[in-house]
């Protein structure tokens, strides 16, 4: 998977050349690999899911982690299509599509995955939303985040317990509102006078302000269009959340926004392993799902702790300069020796990147 596999077929790579022979142990044929997939049940998903969590515990220790810094996690869930009828949990979800609706958790300045679960297609939105939030707090703790901590979600999350639940935990959160009747309302009851113009393409114009819904603050934004395109839509539309933070409201409302950065995180997902749910098994593909998570944080981790200073987002980007390569392996006096291409762009990064992992102590 870390070498771009999104499919079991894919994992023929490791039988190829000298790898076996490198790796050393059992390395299966990928039918005998779907075989072993199919026989996990739901607890292995959730072993696997402890594994991903002492995997993040490991790599923080090792200096990916925020430390007492502030750390910023954005929840949000989406719909990975399959073909064919015969997968099982596959359904018919709010997009119209066939496929399942995973919930992840992603850390928004490495855009690690904290926490990720899947679930059936025609799962609501916040389906198991509460468990996920309490394993998430424990996880995260567990990893050694001493600072603050931020939560931000969209509307589909909107779960008063779940407020109560980070409040508890001393989280700060800010996850939005659906415009319900008595939402509305309380948008409605904003004196005209509060209302703050902020930034927005030149198309339209933004404001916003803020009020109280059930003891708590509550954030509202309203665009509208401006010029010949508002004879269409001349009315305001109004974007509302929820938070217990208490800094200025420009602030709050801008980083509230920021929380779309969740979604290049989905993109890069679809890029790799989980461009396909390869199996007919739920559970089989719930396993997948987990190692697809944790192939993606090795990738984030080598970056992290090997180039702390890369600006490269994008997975496929790192895929090509650091993993993907026409290298090979020789042996000579009981030593390997890897060749690498000739006048590469990456070879300092590459060496520079091996060597601070190999610094890293043991265990």
């Amino acid at each position: 998977m870390v070498l771009d596999a999104d499919s079991i077929d894919d994992c023929e790579v490791l039988r190829a050349g000298r790898t076996r022979r490198l790796l050393g142990g059992w390395i299966p044929a990928p039918s005998t690999l779907g075989t072993f997939l199919r026989a996990f049940t739901f607890g292995h998903v959730r072993q696997l899911d402890k594994l991903l969590g002492e995997a993040l515990v490991r790599a923080w220790r090792a200096g990916a982690g925020p430390g007492e810094n502030r750390l910023v996690i954005d929840v949000d869930s989406f719909v990975g299509e399959v073909c064919g009828r015969l997968k099982q949990g596959a359904a018919y979800g709010y997009t119209k599509v066939l496929g399942y609706h995973p919930i992840l958790a992603t850390r928004s300045d490495t855009r690690e995955v904290l926490h990720i679960r899947l679930r059936k297609g025609s799962a609501n939105t916040q389906k198991g939303m509460l468990r996920f939030t309490d394993e998430l707090i424990a996880r995260v703790t567990r990893a050694g985040a001493s600072g603050i901590k931020l939560l931000r979600a969209d509307s589909g999350f909107w779960n008063v317990k779940v407020f109560g639940r980070l409040e508890t935990a001393g989280w700060k959160y800010s996850i939005g509102v659906r415009m319900t009747k008595h939402v509305r309302a309380s948008a409605e009851q904003i004196d005209e006078q509060a209302w703050q113009t902020i930034d927005y393409p030149q198309e339209g114009e933004a404001q916003i302000a803020e009020t109280t819904h059930g003891g708590r603050r509550l954030i509202v934004r309203r665009t509208r269009l401006v010029g010949p395109q508002a004879q269409l839509w001349p009315d305001w539309r109004h974007f509302a959340f929820i938070t217990n933070r208490t800094e200025d409201i420009t602030i709050v409302e801008a980083e509230h926004r920021d929380h779309a950065v969740v979604e290049q995180v989905i993109a890069d997902l679809k890029d790799q392993a989980l461009a396909h749910f390869p199996s007919g098994e739920f559970s089989a593909n719930g396993a997948w799902t987990v190692l697809g998570a944790l192939a993606h944080n090795l990738l984030r981790w080598t970056q992290q702790i090997g180039l702390p200073d890369s600006t490269v987002r994008t997975a496929r980007t790192l895929l090509r300069r650091l993993l993907q390569i026409a290298g090979r392996l020789t042996r000579h006096g009981r030593q390997w020796t890897l060749h690498l291409p000739a006048r590469w762009p990456w070879h300092g990064d590459y060496i520079t990147a091996l060597a601070r992992i190999r610094a890293l102590p043991t265990a």
